[in-house]
């Protein structure tokens, strides 16, 4: 699949916008938990660009290809704590955020763990990766191979 378009290239402020947001979340939430929100919601939304991208971040910060490959089944397996859970599913109502939105329990859960200033900030994380998802899937943008 060739690439359709080069968002540096076609949007250099809309991206460097994006960036700032992207900083934001990055001061605010716990890197772990980030890096699980990430991941998750680029293999809900397919994106295999970000998936590539997430998975190397984790990787170099730490995270586990056990935790990272278990994020495909998240609910069956005991790899993450409950806060992390909390992230999970929230990540898993907003990205597939269906007719009515995001239901009171995954709200409520997430609050208990962030506390309602932080679920917001989850939100915005879980927001920003999937608009990063939806760029790269639409223009293509392909992954580096390595060796």
């Amino acid at each position: 699949m060739e690439q359709r378009s080069d968002m540096m290239k076609a949007m250099p402020a809309g991206v460097k916008a994006l960036y700032g947001v992207e900083n934001y979340v990055q001061g605010v939430l716990d890197h772990k938990v980030l890096h699980l929100i990430k991941v998750r919601a680029s293999l809900i939304n397919g994106c295999g660009f970000c998936i590539d991208m997430h998975t190397k971040d984790a990787l170099k910060e730490g995270e586990t290809t056990q935790r990272l490959f278990g994020l495909a089944a998240w609910r069956e397996v005991s790899f993450y704590d409950e806060t992390e859970r909390a992230a999970l599913a929230l990540t898993d109502a907003v990205t597939k955020l269906g007719e009515h939105g995001v239901p009171d329990d995954v709200w409520n859960d997430a609050a208990k763990h962030f506390g309602d200033d932080g679920a917001v900030n989850v939100v915005l994380a879980i927001a920003t990766i999937n608009l990063w998802n939806r760029l790269a899937i639409t223009t293509r943008a392909q992954p580096p191979v390595t060796v």
